[in-house]
């Protein structure tokens, strides 16, 4: 809760005017708990995840030739029913695992320093703090993933999201409570690291799931602006994970591919890639 009255306290405690978001913020915050505040985020996660996926949920639905060019396993249709499914189960999983972990998680929040104040972080400082996130994330969760590999934890734990070979867009969270557990404590690491502001941390868990959601897409657009970002792996990196299943040693990196890279772990990948460019060299000739 800001520790302020009224805006004319808050613009003498920064010793100037408040900017138009600072003021939005003040009046939407001012009353409310560090905690409530907090608990947001659980809010943003179901709405986000509920809405995002739809867009690929109609192109699934709405198949056609065209549209099959970009579908990384056009043998794999998924109907309604069976995305509606998913849908459901993931949010079983919401209910049980992800909203106690974000409702008593708060006190980690408060010791890693995560702030409700003004004033509110630049642009530039938001940028920044995402980019630290999004590496740090996606180094932890590569050996994370890799461990849940293991037999033990496959068998017990990681098999349940790799029921999905072609992935797809609401199958993005789905998983066994305990993983979401596990790879939750990855997403922790950067705003451990760098703490900032509570709008940059509730932005971080949204980017960080629209991320997930366009890497389980099961569609490789070329339009995707995503594929200018160095060492983006998006859905097709990610969708040959699911498509080796069980017994994939390869692509387990969660964002990027410099992990997998750097410790062998794509050869399969690479190897796969190589044949498919050979192969449509040799069509054109």
């Amino acid at each position: 809760m800001l520790p302020y009255q009224t805006l004319q306290e808050a613009e003498a405690s920064l010793g100037r005017n408040l900017s138009f978001a600072e003021t939005l913020w003040f009046k939407y915050s001012a009353q409310k708990s560090d905690y409530l505040l907090y608990c947001h985020n659980t809010f943003f996660l179901f709405i986000f995840y509920s809405v995002l996926p739809l867009p690929y949920m109609f192109i699934e639905l709405v198949r056609s030739h065209k549209i099959d060019r970009f579908k990384i396993q056009p043998k794999i249709q998924n109907s309604l029913a069976d995305m509606l499914d998913c849908y459901k189960k993931v949010m079983v999983t919401f209910v049980v695992a992800v909203v106690p972990l974000q409702i008593f998680s708060f006190p980690v929040i408060q010791m890693i320093g995560i702030r409700t104040s003004l004033p509110l972080p630049s642009g530039s400082d938001i940028f920044l703090q995402l980019l630290v996130y999004f590496v740090v994330e996606d180094y932890a969760n590569y050996w994370l993933h890799r461990l849940l590999h293991q037999k033990w934890g496959y068998e017990n734990i990681h098999r349940v999201h790799h029921e999905y070979t072609a992935p797809i867009g609401f199958a993005a969270p789905y998983a066994h409570w305990a993983e979401i557990i596990i790879l939750g404590m990855a997403s922790f690491l950067g705003p451990m690291i760098a703490p900032g502001h509570m709008i940059t941390f509730w932005l971080w868990m949204i980017v960080r799931q629209m991320e997930a959601i366009e890497t389980h897409s099961g569609y490789d657009f070329p339009w995707n602006p995503l594929k200018y970002i160095p060492f983006y792996g998006g859905a097709i990196f990610h969708d040959y994970h699911h498509f080796v299943g069980g017994k994939s040693q390869s692509n387990f990196a969660s964002v990027f591919t410099y992990c997998d890279y750097i410790y062998g772990t794509n050869k399969g990948y690479r190897y796969k890639e190589a044949f498919e460019k050979r192969r449509k060299e040799l069509k054109q000739m």
